[in-house]
């Protein structure tokens, strides 16, 4: 094992899990539903929360859709949400002072986000987060986002580690599934879905003050048992 490979990484998704976003997000895609005049439905946004936009809009549409349709509709939703948020924008709650945890005991931390990389960066500029994370993939650096494991194998080729030395943190059933695709433990926080909805994650918590960094070493150590 290399020295990196001693080291343990924690890929944390965005919108859900380091900030309280999802409201924005909804907010977006009916509005731009209002604009297209097609429908939204609370419950089509929950079941597809967390997947990439070239998945969601043809579903949203009921039909095929062009490369530059789907473009057109995705930056107008992306744009809307960057305007929702720009005043509102605060680090989800415990989230600092576990990166600051996270840091201390010298892991490596990425996020593995669906977003465009314009959300990401405004999102880490707003609330400070920045300089905690090493790497960061977005929906544009995959060609499968979510629930392919894409996105959180190359974040932890970005950490230079293993998807046997990560653990992924998220909140939609997408990012879960995707974390178990990619061959990691999963924490599940119930920030956008209920208990039930994330089963399937090692562990489920209500809130990210809920997590030190044992728990992540732990996740890891019970699995080479």
């Amino acid at each position: 094992m290399t020295e990196s490979d001693s080291r343990i990484g924690v890929i944390f998704d965005l919108d859900g899990v380091l900030v309280d976003t999802g409201w924005a997000h909804k907010q977006s895609w009916y509005d731009l539903a209002e604009k297209e005049g097609f429908s939204m439905t609370d419950e089509f946004f929950y079941s597809t929360f967390g997947m990439q936009n070239y998945m969601i809009i043809p579903m949203l549409l009921g039909r095929d859709a062009s490369s530059g349709e789907v473009g057109r509709l995705s930056d107008w939703k992306e744009q809307r949400y960057r305007e929702l948020i720009a005043e509102k924008l605060a680090p989800a709650e415990g989230a600092k002072s576990l990166l600051i945890e996270l840091k201390s005991e010298d892991f490596l931390l990425a996020v593995g986000s669906s977003a465009p990389r314009a959300n990401l960066e405004l999102v880490l500029e707003r609330t400070d987060l920045r300089d905690y994370f090493d790497a960061y993939v977005t929906g544009q650096d995959v060609t499968n986002g979510k629930p392919a494991p894409d996105t959180f194998l190359k974040a932890a080729e970005k950490l230079s580690l293993s998807a046997e030395s990560c653990v992924v943190v998220e909140d939609a059933v997408q990012g879960v599934e995707a974390g178990k695709a990619a061959g990691m433990p999963v924490v599940a926080v119930t920030t956008t879905r209920s208990r039930a909805d994330l089963h399937r994650a090692d562990i489920i918590v209500d809130s990210l003050a809920q997590l030190q960094a044992r728990q992540f070493v732990d996740l890891l150590q019970n699995r080479k048992d």
